[in-house]
């Protein structure tokens, strides 16, 4: 069986080779019936959160294209549900079920824990041990809950967590154009090597540090030379300084809401926040498969279901 996670910006697929990641623009109207073809004739477990793509009417739009598309190549695929339920057909449930996956998978194991999950455009804070009370929450509820927080490691405007940055100790308004992104923020830091940043560029350039740097000194609607690499990398710190505080406060509010004992980190983001926030990564235990970890983990909740191995 083979595990599929369906995001607006990626297609996530786990067998038993491995984790695959294809870069899978949904609004660009990405080809996602062609990108499944070389797994046809497999059975699969699905999750989807890319029915919100804004190439799609709405949820239901976006459900019944995605259900649709992988029952092309795959017409025996199940999807898991916000209910907890596999379904085959497209129904309201479907909408946004990943994270819930990989509570389902993990809830048994990890119960004293807050399951941090950061990817390259969320964070997922899940209490493992209120399972019941997740069940059919939808993302709206869950921002509210402060158990979606959207900013991840690689697809953020860094406009949107910064209204102005200080530069020489003078405040500086910023441009909230898409000049760029979470991920030159984190390359220029050194949290993710070129190879990780998978997404394109804001401006479709380089991705190195130095191109990373050119794009956050645009922020400030400045030429590298005018601000230099300091005050470029001073936009950086920033930008962190403000994700880690955002991301940080939801998990606090999770671990006091649940009473959980432990912090445990997945997705491209697990390492950092593992260290900064005192947790430890999923890696250790489930190896790769922690960067996918919804489509792991549908797969697994699947086999459980089954009795299947």
């Amino acid at each position: 069986m083979i595990g599929i996670d369906i995001g607006g910006a990626n297609l996530k697929v786990v067998d038993d080779a491995g984790v695959h990641i294809h870069y899978c623009p949904l609004w660009q109207g990405a080809p996602l019936a062609e990108l499944l073809k070389p797994y046809a004739g497999k059975p699969a477990a699905v999750v989807m959160s890319g029915e919100l793509a804004d190439c799609f009417a709405g949820k239901m739009d976006g459900i019944r294209w995605i259900v649709e598309a992988v029952q092309e190549v795959l017409p025996d695929a199940v999807f898991y549900g916000t209910d907890a339920v596999f379904h085959t057909r497209p129904v309201p449930a479907l909408a946004a079920a990943n994270w819930l996956a990989s509570a389902d998978y993990l809830r048994e194991n990890y119960a004293d824990a807050v399951l941090l999950d950061v990817g390259s455009t969320t964070a997922d804070v899940i209490p493992l041990n209120c399972f019941e009370e997740l069940k059919d929450l939808t993302d709206t509820r869950r921002l509210q809950e402060q158990y979606l927080v959207y900013t991840g490691m690689l697809r953020t405007n860094v406009a949107t967590l910064l209204l102005s940055v200080t530069l020489g100790g003078t405040a500086t308004p910023v441009s909230t154009e898409y000049f760029a992104a979470s991920a030159d923020a984190h390359l220029a830091l050194g949290h993710i090597s070129p190879e990780d940043y998978t997404s394109p560029a804001p401006d479709n350039g380089e991705k190195t540090p130095e191109a990373a740097l050119r794009r956050l000194a645009r922020v400030v609607c400045a030429d590298l030379d005018e601000i230099g690499r300091d005050g470029a990398l001073a936009i950086a710190r920033q930008f962190w300084d403000a994700q880690r505080t955002l991301i940080a406060r939801a998990v606090e509010h999770a671990v006091s809401r649940s009473g959980a004992g432990r912090l445990i980190t997945a997705g491209i983001g697990a390492d950092l926040f593992a260290r900064e926030l005192g947790g430890v990564t999923l890696e250790e235990e489930i190896g790769e498969f922690s960067d996918a970890l919804p489509a792991y983990a549908v797969r697994e909740v699947a086999l459980r279901q089954s009795g299947g191995t």
